[in-house]
């Protein structure tokens, strides 16, 4: 489903403050695999995730999805194939406008627009059956502005518009580290149930060693932009977050991940 291939990315090339953020990066997923990404600050995790949404251009290596080569499209032309969920609530959603037209343009795209935009009453019970699922009131709040919500419920929001056509690729970006603990653990079910429910081939970057043990099929630690750790299955469930920042010492020939990784 997603295969990115050697993958370099050089920022400020051949200037003082050149840095090489992914260094020769492999990886492959394969379809339906939730996939956890942890790593201290500057280890590469979202700058892989944006290399691979088209946010940058990269140096070297390819990038696939679905069998499609997708290395030199930009941005806008990898959305097709993508759902995208960020740190910070504000994105991913328009402000000005109302839940339903939100859900509406999350809908449609991809698809041509014509003059007859409105949201359609068969459209509009199937956002309230998706919303309800939420818990939190906004299936009664279809009108209301989406920036009316608080962070939680429009993050929610976010994910839901993110999966509303059941992308080839789902990326979530640290999504609940603007949020209260509370708030986060319920985004991070929901975010678990869509994955599960529609079979979502998904990058979660994160940086709790708890969540990423406790969320996904398999979990890979990147460090200077290479991953050092990649396990799946039965070693991913027996890991305990002091196993795994034991690992990254023993690996990386470093103890810096204690001043930027959560242990939960």
């Amino acid at each position: 489903m997603l295969d990115a291939k050697d993958v370099v990315k050089i920022f400020n090339h051949g200037t003082i403050n050149e840095k090489t953020a992914l260094r020769g990066v492999s990886l492959h997923l394969k379809e339906g695999e939730f996939v956890s990404v942890i790593g201290g600050n500057g280890a590469g995790k979202s700058t892989l995730l944006s290399a691979i949404a088209g946010v940058y251009g990269v140096d070297s290596g390819n990038i696939s999805i679905d069998d499609r080569d997708v290395t030199r499209l930009p941005e806008h032309r990898r959305a097709k194939y993508i759902g995208r969920v960020f740190q910070d609530p504000m994105m991913g959603t328009a402000a000005n406008m109302e839940i339903e037209e939100n859900l509406a343009l999350a809908a449609r795209r991809g698809q041509l627009r014509g003059l007859k935009w409105g949201v359609t009453a068969s459209e509009r019970a199937e956002y309230r059956d998706k919303l309800r699922r939420l818990d939190l009131g906004l299936e009664n709040r279809l009108t209301s502005k989406v920036g009316l919500l608080s962070g939680g419920q429009r993050q929610a929001l976010t994910l839901l518009m993110a999966t509303l056509r059941k992308p080839k690729l789902l990326l979530l970006d640290e999504h609940t580290a603007a949020l209260d603990p509370k708030t986060a653990a319920k985004v991070l079910e929901l975010s678990e149930e869509l994955i599960h429910e529609n079979n979502l081939t998904t990058m979660m970057v994160t940086h709790n060693m708890r969540d990423a043990i406790a969320h996904g099929d398999r979990l890979i630690m990147m460090y200077d932009g290479k991953i050092i750790i990649d396990v799946e299955g039965e070693t991913k469930r027996n890991l305990t977050a002091k196993q795994l920042l034991d690992k990254f010492e023993e690996l990386s020939g470093s103890s810096e991940a204690d001043g930027n990784l959560l242990l939960g």
